[in-house]
């Protein structure tokens, strides 16, 4: 079982979770996902204030990884992060394109494909805009063939290869370090292999799990797994896996929480593991980090390990 304790570096500054490389950086295997200081829908958003506090008390943490994208709230993540944290390089800052926010407010989806090469530039420039970076550190390519979301259609059906041929550029030209693919296969995975790829970042979660088989690829080439929705699926009649009875019980048993639990089968299923968990108050953040120190028995991931949606496990 992987260790899941935090560690420090020489400067005692806190690691937790333990590291591994996001591309060419090794970063916190906890980090901070910002959608939820840029949008969320039917709930009050936190004020500039309080993102300002997040943002901050993430990196007194150990944090230095932070997951962001120019749609989150029309740019208002990523402003905040601007503001909370300036461009210092100590944070590693990553990405994501491949959909802009629709141009009708009332749309039932806030986003519209946008998968062509010069879309996909446009989308990076614009995060560096934003953010006020000269360069990102990593740039996830958002798939919109299948699976979650918004599907993509007629012209906006573009090959791999062409996309990747756009990133690959960008990278040369320094505007970002690492590229990432997320809502991909393990046969889109291979296809990509040769362009260089530091992470996958796709639905996964203890009690959905039908990507062991992307997970193992991507572990053995080095690539980081940073999995959206870790603690079950955002969406109606979804399971959550701190709804699970078996979480539950080894929760009680090792004096964390389930959400907890969730995060700490994560970090112990797979080395590669990095997690990126949202919230927009200080005292969830806590938790969330804290989860890193959760020390989890081989007998309990075993009964965790036995949990699943259907999907193989």
């Amino acid at each position: 079982m992987t260790d899941t304790t935090a560690s420090a570096t020489p400067d005692d500054r806190p690691i937790p979770g333990g590291a591994f490389p996001l591309g060419p950086r090794p970063v916190a295997r906890i980090g901070f996902g910002a959608m939820q200081l840029g949008e969320l829908p039917g709930r009050a958003l936190p004020s500039d204030e309080e993102a300002t506090a997040v943002l901050r008390r993430a990196v007194e943490l150990g944090v230095d990884h932070i997951d962001t994208s120019h749609f989150y709230g029309d740019d208002t993540a990523n402003r905040r992060i601007r503001t909370a944290l300036g461009s210092a390089d100590d944070i590693a800052i990553a990405t994501k394109v491949g959909a802009v926010r629709a141009s009708d407010p009332d749309a039932p989806v806030p986003l519209v494909v946008a998968q062509k090469p010069a879309e996909l530039r446009a989308q990076v420039e614009q995060n560096l805009r934003t953010l006020g970076r000269d360069h990102l550190d990593l740039v996830n390519l958002r798939r919109t063939d299948a699976g979650h979301g918004i599907i993509a259609t007629g012209d906006q059906i573009v090959p791999l290869d062409d996309q990747l041929g756009e990133m690959i550029a960008m990278r040369d030209e320094g505007l970002i370090r690492s590229i990432g693919l997320s809502n991909v296969d393990a046969a889109q995975l291979r296809q990509a292999l040769p362009a260089g790829i530091g992470e996958i970042q796709n639905a996964y979660s203890l009690v959905a799990r039908g990507d062991e088989d992307l997970l193992a690829l991507a572990l053995e080439h080095g690539i980081a797994w940073v999995p959206f929705f870790p603690l079950g699926s955002a969406f109606p009649n979804a399971p959550k896996v701190a709804e699970q009875p078996a979480v539950q019980r080894v929760a009680a048993a090792v004096g964390a929480t389930p959400a907890q639990v969730g995060l700490a089968w994560l970090l112990a299923h797979a080395p590669n593991v990095l997690l990126i968990p949202g919230t927009g108050s200080v005292d969830h953040l806590e938790q969330n980090v804290a989860a890193g120190a959760v020390e989890l028995t081989p007998e309990q991931v075993a009964e965790l390990d036995a949990i699943a949606d259907g999907t193989p496990a």
